[in-house]
């Protein structure tokens, strides 16, 4: 089977609205694409929010998903955003996201998640983290930078996640410091017979509990949670996992998300962000556990697991385009990263590198909400695209 894989989700309501003509464009929007979307839009409060001043009009922004991958069939489902302020919240606090999407496939598999970011009021604290759980296929290449492609294998399991972590703002107007706990089972693991995975055996191929405490670090300086034009995101996590918390590994685990966003352009919004990542895994780690090379956020055009080893490096760089009084934007992305076992085996001349473009359409003006549309490629991909509400970071 090719690299090339069409891990989509597209949306139906996405085809619709770059079929409209870009003729009389501005009447649509203030017409026909509004009530579109606002088809999708509910509101929780709306009564309560027109009656008390204090309240927030709280909002559910929804599209519904069509995607399709080899591993999965079709699948559908429907992908939604919690926006919400608490009660006496003011301009100072920053709208609290919760998102969640569901999906289920012909091959009877499905997928249910949200990562959330919740503010307090005034934003003395701020809640954030994952909820995973789904029976989803995954790649295997082997473990390593250079596995062949040839190795192509899929096997299947369960995966429950729950991640919350609690930062109090101290010392900075924008710094938050706390910690949480992590909690990843991986079971009912289906492996295929005498293949690779199951000749190899890494630890934790047939299943794996990881059970830790997390110190965390936040830096959010960013204008807008969902879409920012300026400001800088920074999160550090430090895990420490064993088998006296109940887990069935020993390991420890650093993360890192570095971002910046810069506004170009006074007439047409236009931006550059900028992100950096980091995965590190110390220890009896778990092949759960290890990182990723390749998502719909990051090293796009990249199947998710193409490479997976104990460490991760990857930047990118995106120009978002807008257009003065519309709500379609273009952008255009590249990156570089790889993962490794040890710094001595990281060499620039060897990064491997992604590109490509995407369409944005604006759901939601207020909130700067977007539906995305991305392709990637890279040196080492045929490509891939991907459907996604908001931006990729």
């Amino acid at each position: 089977m090719k690299n090339y894989t069409l891990i989509t989700s597209i949306c139906s309501a996405f085809i619709l609205l770059f079929s409209i003509s870009t003729n009389s464009q501005e009447k649509e929007n203030e017409s026909g694409l509004d009530k579109f979307v606002e088809f999708f839009t509910f509101y929780p409060n709306k009564k309560k929010a027109a009656k008390d001043s204090t309240l927030y009009e709280s909002k559910i922004i929804t599209a519904p998903i069509i995607s399709y991958s080899p591993e999965t069939n079709f699948g559908f489902g429907v992908g939604a955003k919690y926006l919400f302020k608490f009660k006496g919240s003011g301009e100072e606090t920053r709208t609290s996201n919760m998102p969640v999407s569901l999906l289920y496939t012909l091959n009877n598999q499905f997928f249910v998640y949200s990562g959330f970011e919740i503010f307090t009021n005034q934003e003395k604290w701020v809640i954030s983290g994952n909820i995973r759980f789904q029976n989803y296929p995954r790649y295997y290449y082997g473990i390593g930078r250079n596995t062949p492609e040839t190795n192509e294998e899929i096997y299947d399991s369960f995966q429950f996640l729950i991640e919350p972590i609690l930062m109090k703002r101290m010392f900075a107007r924008y710094l938050f410091i706390g910690g949480g706990f992590r909690y990843n089972k991986i079971y009912d693991t289906t492996v295929k017979p005498n293949g690779l995975l199951d000749t190899n055996r890494p630890t934790g191929f047939d299943g794996s509990t990881s059970t830790g405490l997390e110190f965390a670090l936040l830096y959010d300086s960013r204008d807008n949670i969902l879409n920012a034009s300026k400001g800088w995101y920074f999160e550090f996590t430090r895990g420490f996992y064993n088998t006296s918390l109940g887990g069935t590994h020993d390991f420890d685990l650093t993360r890192f998300d570095l971002r910046h966003y810069l506004s170009i352009s006074e007439n047409n919004n236009d931006v550059i962000a900028f992100q950096a990542i980091g995965h590190f895994a110390n220890g009896d780690v778990p092949l759960s556990e290890l990182a990723l090379f390749g998502n719909e956020q990051m090293m796009r055009g990249y199947i998710e697991g193409r490479y997976i080893e104990e460490n991760l490096l990857a930047t990118q760089v995106e120009y978002r385009k807008t257009f003065k009084d519309s709500r379609f934007g273009m952008v255009a992305f590249v990156g570089t990263g790889d993962v490794f076992n040890k710094t001595t085996d990281l060499k620039l001349s060897d990064l491997k590198l992604n590109f490509g473009v995407g369409l944005r359409f604006m759901l939601d003006k207020k909130e700067k909400l977007n539906l995305r549309v991305d392709y990637g490629a890279g040196n080492e991909s045929d490509g891939n695209f991907y459907v996604n509400i908001a931006e990729a970071f």
